[in-house]
């Protein structure tokens, strides 16, 4: 007799992301506190990878930035997450990644954000939608990373806009030393591909896997700077 994997629904995904997040005390205050906040916006996709999913992506993150608040202080995310995929492994999860990574920029009609590069070897590189700078999260159950091993396979994507407005505010640095010692007492150490922005390129630190010096980046951008 066959047995239905029933898909779950957005709220159960949401419900799920959110104990992940703010009951099981993720190390990444800002994530716990656009959750306390009420400040997420979480959509769910069949396939990751897929032609019509980026189409739904792109749309979905038009909505987003369109209506995002970029005047005031309180930062929100936009989290992609596919219930139904699954990945026996980090580097099959990284492909996959940035192949719709790959997707999204080639459907996207906006200009590169020209605050950053679109170079993944550049130390000033990062992904840009719709003319917006994003920081790329990939997170998903078989991550050799603690804080990366989500419910379901998933892609946040934080503006760069947000990181910027914790430097203007002062307290980037705060922030960022605060979360990565509670990574480091969550899993003993910090994951060594983190660096700051312009000191090394962000696209090593997108799928969280520990990626060696011999690492190339998939993603090639139409028009290279």
């Amino acid at each position: 007799m066959e047995t239905t994997t029933l898909i779950p629904d957005r709220l159960q995904v949401f419900k799920e992301f959110e104990n992940f997040i703010v009951a099981q005390d993720h190390p990444c205050l800002m994530a716990q506190s656009v959750f306390k906040m009420g400040e997420v916006e979480l959509h769910t996709y069949e396939k990751l990878g897929d032609k019509v999913t980026t189409t739904l992506i792109l749309e979905d993150l038009g909505n987003y930035i369109k209506d995002y608040n970029f005047k005031d202080n309180n930062f929100q995310t936009f989290i992609a997450s596919f219930p139904n995929e699954a990945y026996p492994s980090e580097e099959f999860f990284e492909q996959a990644l940035w192949e719709q990574l790959q997707l999204l920029h080639n459907q996207d009609t906006e200009s590169w954000d020209k605050t950053v590069s679109n170079n993944p070897e550049d130390k000033n590189f990062s992904f840009s939608i719709l003319g917006k700078a994003f920081y790329i999260v990939g997170m998903h159950p078989e991550s050799s990373r603690y804080a990366r091993r989500s419910p379901y396979p998933t892609i946040i994507f934080n503006l760069h806009w947000q990181f910027e407005k914790l430097r203007d505010m002062k307290a980037y640095e705060n922030v960022r030393d605060k979360i990565r010692e509670r990574d480091k007492a969550l899993q003993g150490h910090i994951n060594p591909v983190l660096e700051d922005f312009g000191k090394s390129s962000e696209a090593l630190q997108y799928s969280g896997r520990n990626v060696n010096k011999e690492w190339k980046c998939p993603f090639h951008a139409k028009n290279k700077e």
